[in-house]
């Protein structure tokens, strides 16, 4: 796992767990974690996971990560990067633009898809492993429904 996507599974798991009011206090949270990052990466990456803030019933407000409101998100970081798809057995292997396949992988990941055992991404490459017993075909057309048509971009 690279350091960017460390970092946002440990901001995920911080705003799943505990009530974060402010950026300083994640900030905080993730240096005690042992992450040092710049207000300003942080937040880029509040924007990546679409994170955003709730208020509670006394009023304050709080971090929250949307869910599955987030999917139309994880979907266009996805086709933004998206170049093509192709398999061998149960491995696909993506296609990006460069410097995309770790914004399109953490998108895949996300999109919560149950044919998907994990990924790993590269630059430009992102190795997808189905899941035992599922069918690459199965795959790629609920992918082509989520997305649109999955061609690969010229």
């Amino acid at each position: 796992m690279n350091r960017r996507e460390n970092r946002l599974k440990t901001i995920r798991k911080i705003i799943s767990s505990d009530k974060v009011p402010t950026q300083a206090h994640l900030l905080n949270r993730l240096e005690r974690e042992g992450l040092s990052i710049t207000q300003a990466t942080l937040s880029r990456d509040l924007k990546t996971l679409k994170a955003s803030k709730v208020p509670e019933e006394d009023g304050q407000y709080f971090f929250t990560l949307n869910g599955k409101e987030s999917l139309p998100g994880f979907i266009e970081d996805f086709k933004r990067g998206f170049l093509s798809l192709t398999f061998s057995r149960n491995l696909g292997v993506i296609k990006t633009l460069a410097g995309h396949a770790d914004t399109v992988a953490i998108a895949l990941d996300n999109m919560e898809m149950k044919e998907v055992l994990g990924t790993i991404a590269g630059d430009d490459t992102i190795l997808v492993v189905l899941s035992e017993n599922e069918k690459r075909q199965v795959f790629a057309e609920r992918l082509k429904n989520m997305l649109g048509n999955l061609g690969t971009r010229k």
